[in-house]
């Protein structure tokens, strides 16, 4: 495999028109790449601080970077090498106004990064839902318009595409209880989660076949992780559950008003999504440079060679999630010897080319938001002892036509691990007749907001069509780090 290098025009990049100093620049960054002392984005944010103030550098005695800084110094004595530090993009001023659905809900931290990010210059308009929380760079459950050429990739979030998927049966919903051991059964059978998780077997791996997977030399390096997870789940909130569902009449198109056996995940793009997010990450934050509060929110613009490639990558890895869901649905339905009457899916954390309301072009990102457009059906969960919700978009333009993906948490994973009781979490399993295989005491159904309120704080912006109660839930063993 090729190895990755510094190229000379990076290096031009950062202001170095010193042939002799371009040199220099070159043998130690490529040298430290080389010997794996740092990684390509930490060696570039050096030389550019480097540049904008080598003195730090050349005061430190057998430092990395000591002997192009003291040559940065020794040029600029002589007049022949002043940087112009690259510039700051400034945020706006003033606070655009933006509508905050379940204000009682949320916390002040997620207030106030929306505040910031909707001062970003790109900023056309903004939204919180009401199961948000504080998060990296946007808050969990922020929406952001931006403007149409440009895209966030911590607005979109680390797990790119996570996604839900609802497959329902034309089975009783009382088979949660008359055949429990056989469904536990196929959840342990035939789900994969944690880091690093992989299947042996795949169902369908056409999505392989696409020309995208060779594209760039990201997403080639990732192709074979990819193939190796498909059909897997990630830790943390990630799941796939059993349970029964209440749809109402004439509320899904062919399917009776009635209750009925579903089979409900949630998990995204595992490792491909990951690596992708962390790479473009970078690169938007070498490219835009930001205040130090909002530099989690640097943009890539869509006409640059980094911006098509991001772009690119994430629609891939949002195929890659659908795909993932549907190889646990098929293998499962298909073990269970009934095909899905009817199934439900959507992303979060993902953005989309949309139109605002007065006809304005922008890229929309929705981190932990789900799309509510008029007509459009979505997944809300709650938590492994509580319901979650098949609703209909209402397509509000305020919300910027999205709603929540969940119910939001109102406790850390340190603060759960802390305070919460194995025997209070086991109490409260079975008052709702839950089984959970995996899990840990930082998804207990007590650090998450109550979904009844969160549901009723977006009435405006989505219909309820059905309830799905979890009965078996299926997740990561609780030694697993949470990745969601």
């Amino acid at each position: 495999m090729e190895k990755e290098k510094i190229s000379n025009g990076e290096i031009g990049a950062l202001g170095i028109e010193d042939l002799e100093l371009l040199v220099a620049f070159s043998r130690v960054a490529n040298g430290l790449l080389k010997h794996e002392v740092m990684n390509k984005a930490s060696i570039l944010t050096n030389l550019e601080a480097l540049i904008a103030d080598p003195m730090p550098y050349a005061l430190k005695r057998n430092g990395k970077f000591k002997n192009i800084a003291d040559r940065v110094i020794e040029l600029r004595k002589d007049g022949r090498f002043v940087k112009q530090v690259r510039s700051v993009h400034k945020l706006k001023e003033e606070v655009a106004d933006f509508p905050v659905f379940g204000l009682e809900h949320i916390e002040a931290g997620a207030l106030a990064q929306m505040k910031t990010a909707i001062q970003l210059p790109i900023a056309v308009g903004g939204a919180l839902m009401p199961d948000a929380h504080q998060g990296y760079g946007l808050p969990i459950g922020g929406v952001l318009a931006t403007t149409a050429d440009t895209i966030i990739p911590y607005a979109v979030g680390v797990d790119i595409a996570c996604r839900m998927c609802l497959s329902i049966f034309d089975m009783p919903a009382s088979v949660v209880d008359t055949e429990k051991g056989k469904l536990e059964k196929l959840l342990g059978e035939h789900t994969h989660f944690g880091i690093g998780s992989t299947s042996a077997r795949h169902l369908d791996t056409t999505l392989f076949d696409r020309a995208e997977w060779n594209a760039t030399k990201a997403i080639r390096a990732l192709k074979t992780k990819a193939y190796n997870q498909l059909g897997t789940s990630g830790t943390g909130n990630h799941f796939v559950e059993w349970g029964e569902l209440s749809v109402a009449d004439n509320a899904l198109e062919g399917i009776p008003g009635g209750t009925y056996l579903a089979l409900l995940s949630h998990s995204g793009s595992r490792g491909f999504g990951g690596n992708i997010a962390d790479v473009y990450s970078k690169i938007a934050m070498e490219k835009t440079r930001l205040p130090n509060e909002a530099k989690h929110l640097a943009w890539l613009d869509l006409h640059t060679e980094e911006g098509q490639e991001y772009w690119l990558a994430m629609n891939l890895a949002g195929d890659y999630a659908s795909a993932n869901h549907h190889e646990i649905h098929n293998k499962i339905a298909l073990a269970l010897n009934a095909a899905p009457a009817m199934r439900i899916e959507n992303h979060h954390n993902f953005a989309w080319k949309e139109k605002l309301a007065d006809g304005t072009e922008v890229m929309v990102h929705r981190k932990g938001a789900t799309p509510a457009g008029e007509g459009v059906l979505g997944i809300i969960p709650g938590s492994m002892s509580t319901p979650g919700f098949v609703v209909r978009g209402k397509g509000d333009a305020s919300s910027i036509q999205s709603a929540s993906h969940g119910a939001g948490r109102v406790m850390s994973r340190s603060a759960a691990f802390k305070t919460i009781r194995r025997e209070d979490v086991d109490r409260n399993l079975q008052a709702n007749r839950v089984t959970v295989i995996g899990s840990g005491l930082d998804e207990a159904p007590m650090v998450y907001k109550d979904i009844h309120s969160v549901m009723a704080a977006q009435t405006t912006l989505v219909d309820v069509l059905a309830k799905f109660q979890p009965r078996i839930v299926r997740m990561a063993d609780p030694k697993e780090k949470a990745e969601d």
